[in-house]
């Protein structure tokens, strides 16, 4: 009889660990070089080569149209919209990857609960009724109305759609699916009829914003998501081992320890934040969220003490590189940021549900 060797598991989970940690480091350093991209490359040709020249002149107070136009280049308009891009990226594929924890589904997305079509909606009704029925509330928060509609619209439709499939204190999965993409069909027919009623401004103001883009990005904008992003990245921490556990299922989950229903609240919560957030910065950006968690599972596995951190640092990389894109591929005209993700993200998609429906995932 031929003797059968026990796996060393220790040895296995050792090695995941060291690739996980590899795969972090990568995901750092390829944030790094996104980064810098954005940062040196635009139509006016100006570089990272300026910034010492920028900086003196901040320090002395000395100051020509020259360096004052790079300090207005480099400070003003890349440096926040590079923060913008990395701050989406980071939440999109933060957020995709844990409503594919609790869904247990490669395929899951932000936009299955709805999030996505709720902050949408909010804006646009706040770019179309802007001089009618919105005018007290822009008048209220000024430059900030049009993120915090977009952020009080995804954080409204999560409200609703708990307390819609919510059932004596306890959260279905299936049903919330289902509810979501209701909820979501209801905000993507309604921001259509907004748009129908819109005058031709109006409609132009809102094509470009669904689309997505970062080109309105500014230091109050910066400014307005990080409060949002603290509190997501103060938050994750205490969701890895939960994730980790519905991996298992949720009965599983639950003679682990974990509080399984607070759990879901609290995923459903954070992704709420994170994605309304995005959205009420850069429109409506989509792919992130299915295909960077996804190809993190597939180089290092389900664990989400890498699938998080990994995540974030490369969602940011990849909104980065294709804002660069964006900027570069017909300047000086600009395409939107959706636009080139959709570019990137829909074969990669593809090909996931391909190989899904072959056994391959």
């Amino acid at each position: 009889m031929t003797a059968v060797l026990p796996i060393d598991t220790s040895v296995r989970d050792a090695g995941r660990a060291a690739g996980g940690g590899q795969l972090i480091a990568l995901a750092a350093v390829a944030l790094a070089v996104a980064a810098f991209m954005s940062l040196s490359i635009g139509s006016t040709g100006i570089t990272l080569t300026a910034l010492p020249r920028v900086v003196g002149a901040l320090l002395t107070g000395a100051s020509d149209a020259a360096v004052a136009r790079e300090q207005l280049v480099l400070l003003d308009i890349r440096l926040p919209r590079m923060l913008l891009g990395a701050f989406v990226g980071s939440a999109l594929a933060v957020s995709g990857a844990m409503m594919q924890g609790l869904f247990r589904n490669p395929l899951a997305d932000p936009t299955l609960v709805g999030v996505s079509s709720g902050a949408a909606l909010a804006a646009v009704a706040t770019i179309a009724l802007g001089n009618g029925l919105a005018s007290p509330w822009i008048k209220t928060f000024g430059v900030y109305a049009l993120p915090v509609s977009a952020f009080a619209g995804g954080v409204a439709t999560t409200f609703i759609l708990v307390a819609i499939v919510s059932r004596q204190g306890q959260l279905a999965v299936g049903t919330l699916l289902l509810a979501g993409i209701a909820l979501g069909a209801l905000s993507t027919a309604l921001t259509g009829l907004i748009a129908f009623a819109s005058d031709d401004r109006e409609l132009r103001d809102l094509t470009l914003w669904m689309l997505g883009s970062l080109s309105g990005a500014s230091w109050p904008k910066v400014l307005a998501i990080v409060p949002f992003a603290l509190a997501v990245a103060l938050v994750l921490p205490r969701l890895i081992r939960s994730l980790n556990g519905l991996l298992l299922g949720e009965a599983e989950a639950f003679h682990l320890g974990i509080d399984v229903e607070r759990t879901k609240y609290l995923i459903i919560l954070t992704t709420a934040a994170a994605v309304g957030a995005a959205v009420a910065v850069a429109g409506v950006v989509g792919f992130v969220g299915i295909v960077v968690p996804h190809l993190i599972r597939l180089i290092a596995g389900p664990d989400h003490r890498v699938v998080l951190p990994a995540g974030a640092l490369l969602g940011g990389a990849l909104v980065l590189i294709a804002d660069v894109l964006a900027r570069m591929l017909l300047r000086p005209a600009e395409l939107p940021l959706g636009v080139v993700m959709a570019i990137i993200g829909a074969p990669v998609f593809l090909h996931m549900v391909v190989k899904r429906g072959a056994g391959g995932v």
